[in-house]
Parts: C-alpha cells; sequence; structure tokens
C-alpha cells in the first residue's frame, strides 16, 4: 500500500495552492502545519487545567470549543467562498460525526481531568489501534505485518506507560483510562467515517467542521440543559476570564486551524496517514509536557515511551516500505551506473610504454 496515494484534487494550505509541487512537499507542508497547530494547541489545553477549578464541568468546555469551531468556520465560508454554497453532504452524515466527536471530545475531555496530561496523550497516540479495526470494518482494508506489530507495540508500550503512571502520580483514575479507550474508539469511527465522506461528496473542509460542530454544539446544549450545570459552569468560567474564555478561544483556534490541516490529510493522503502524523505530534506534546511543566518523571515513562514511539517508526515504515525500496534501488542503480562509467573509462585509456 503506497503511503502517498496520488489525487486529482487540488490542495490548498491557507488558501496557498499547492498542487503545482511534488506529493512529497505537499505532504511535509501539510503535515508540518499539523504539528505547529496542534502542539501550540495541546500547551494552552494544560495551561487551562492548571486551574483545577474548571476540571469540574468537563462538558461545558466541550460546549464552548464546539461553539468557538462553528463561529471560526462560518467566518471562513463567508470571507474565503464569498457566498454560502449549498451543502454537498447530507444532513444525517454530519448528524453521525457531530455524535462521534461529542463522544471523542467529551470524552476525551472529562478523561483528561482524571489523568496525566502525558497519560492521556499517550493514550491519543495509540488511536492507530482502532483506526485500523474501523478501517477494515467500515472501509474493508487490509493491512500488512509492518501494522500489525505496530498496533502490537503500541498496546504493549501504552500498558507499561499507563503503570508507570499509576505508581507515580497521586491522582490517577482508572476511570480516567476507560473514558479516554472509549474516545479512542469514537476517534477511529469519525476519521474513517470523515474519508468517506470526504471522497463520496467532496465537500469542503468549513462545510465538513461548520454542520459537524454546530450540531454537535447542539447537542451539548441540549444535553447541559438537561442533564448538566450550566448555569454554574458559566458563573465559574466568568470568575476567571483569561484562563477560561480567552485561553480556550486560543486554544480552540489553533485547534481548528489543525483540524482544517488534518481533513486535507484525511482528503489527500488518507485516514491512516493523517493519524500517522497526528499521533507523532502527540509524542512531541508529551515531551514538551515534561519539559514545559513540573510533574513527577520515572524511566519507566522512557523506555514504555520508545516501545510506542517503535511502534509509530513500524506503522510509518509499513507505510513507506514501497517507496523506501523504489528510493534504495534508484540510489544503488546511480551507484552501479557511475561504477560502470568510471571502469569503461579507465579501459578506454590508452596503454602507457
Amino acid at each position: 500500500m503506497a503511503s502517498l496515494p496520488t489525487t486529482s484534487s487540488p490542495i490548498y494550505l491557507f488558501g496557498i495552492n499547492l498542487s503545482g509541487h511534488s506529493r512529497l512537499v505537499q505532504f511535509l507542508a501539510t503535515s508540518t502545519a499539523v504539528l505547529v497547530f496542534h502542539v501550540l494547541q495541546g500547551y494552552i489545553q494544560e495551561l487551562i487545567l492548571q486551574l483545577k477549578s474548571l476540571r469540574a464541568y468537563p462538558n461545558y468546555f466541550t460546549l464552548v470549543y464546539f461553539v468557538c469551531f462553528t463561529c471560526l468556520a462560518y467566518l471562513e465560508r463567508l470571507i474565503f467562498e464569498r457566498t454560502i454554497k449549498r451543502r454537498k453532504a447530507p444532513i444525517h452524515t454530519y448528524a453521525i460525526i457531530a455524535l462521534f466527536t461529542i463522544a471523542t471530545m467529551g470524552l476525551s475531555n472529562a478523561a483528561v481531568m482524571r489523568l496525566n496530561y502525558p497519560t492521556h496523550m499517550m493514550f491519543k497516540s495509540c488511536k492507530l489501534i482502532p483506526v485500523m479495526i474501523g478501517s477494515m470494518m467500515i472501509l474493508g482494508k487490509r493491512y500488512n505485518l509492518y501494522d500489525v506489530l505496530a498496533c502490537l507495540c503500541m498496546t504493549i508500550g501504552l500498558i507499561f506507560f499507563t503503570l508507570a503512571d499509576s505508581q507515580v502520580q497521586p491522582e490517577f483514575d482508572l476511570i480516567g483510562v476507560w473514558l479516554v479507550c472509549c474516545a479512542l474508539i469514537a476517534d477511529a469511527v469519525i476519521g474513517n467515517v470523515q474519508e468517506k465522506a470526504l471522497k463520496e461528496y467532496k465537500p469542503s473542509n468549513s462545510e465538513m467542521i461548520l454542520f459537524s460542530y454546530s450540531i454537535g454544539a447542539l447537542y451539548l446544549l441540549i444535553f447541559d440543559l438537561t442533564f448538566g450545570s450550566l448555569n454554574e459552569a458559566f458563573w465559574l468560567w466568568w470568575a476567571y476570564p483569561v484562563k477560561s474564555y480567552v485561553f480556550t478561544m486560543i486554544y480552540a483556534f489553533a485547534g481548528y486551524l489543525g483540524v482544517n490541516c488534518v481533513l486535507d490529510l484525511v482528503r489527500h493522503f488518507g485516514a491512516l496517514i493523517a493519524v500517522t502524523v497526528t499521533t507523532f505530534r502527540k509524542t512531541i506534546t508529551i515531551v514538551l509536557s515534561f519539559i514545559a511543566f513540573t510533574k513527577p518523571f520515572t524511566f519507566q515513562y522512557l523506555w514504555s515511551g520508545a516501545i510506542v514511539a517503535f511502534g509509530i517508526y513500524l506503522n510509518a515504515h509499513g507505510q513507506n516500505q514501497k517507496s523506501i525500496e523504489n528510493y534504495t534501488r534508484s540510489i544503488c542503480n546511480r551507484l552501479l551506473l557511475k561504477f560502470r562509467r568510471k571502469n569503461a573509462n579507465y579501459r578506454n585509456l590508452p596503454a602507457t610504454v
């Protein structure tokens, strides 16, 4: 399976047409943007989590995030698309995506309130496992030995990383582990449903985000009004406006730009490639989390994280195996050709007396 499949549709990055560049340049530019914006988003999220009183209302945090995404998507369509075009994908598709987006975002936000941030990110780094299972069930894809070994390494590394976290973290909560596992399952469904919708209906990124997040915000609002504490959450956040609303808006803006880039990766390179890139950025976020914020550390974090990183490498190698083989073969052919030319020139030299 080739890692960078060809596509006939043009690829844009923040209004810049990358269609004239090679597939490698397109991939590097899009994936670099994903890394930059999502790493920034992770840093802002951990700043928000430093205020522990805000952890009591994860649903409200998700609601504010969804509202910000809806406004940003509407503004993008209004500014860059000039006229609001007709919706391309059916509304029930967005209703399904919204439901699973709420599941993954809501459960993930609830989990990060209960878990150490690096542990939460390590679990999310292993999203490749449910995505592969979901791809086989929804899209009928098949994977090679490298992908299977990658999943195995990720699973083993994740188990030992979680065990290390339970030993050194006084606030370790097993419920948080179950919440983030459920979030991963929902996330696996999202990636594959999005890929199917993007290929079948070809909606713009802004349309995908606008309808899925606006419907999701409506779901959350109804849920919070019925079962939640919307009024209490609002006034608690209002007591810390910078660390709550302002930071969440910055967090949402960085996330919005990152999600656009991820959708471009899904559209032009497939869900599995997009997951591989976002998994790599989570590794960077984990390292930065230990550097930027004070937290307990044990060497079991290091070697168990290395096992997960090796699984990511195996997956990347498996996806790029054909490209690596072609590149290696071309280098060998060039070296062999140079050797033959030198040998031929040596033989053609006039004999010296």
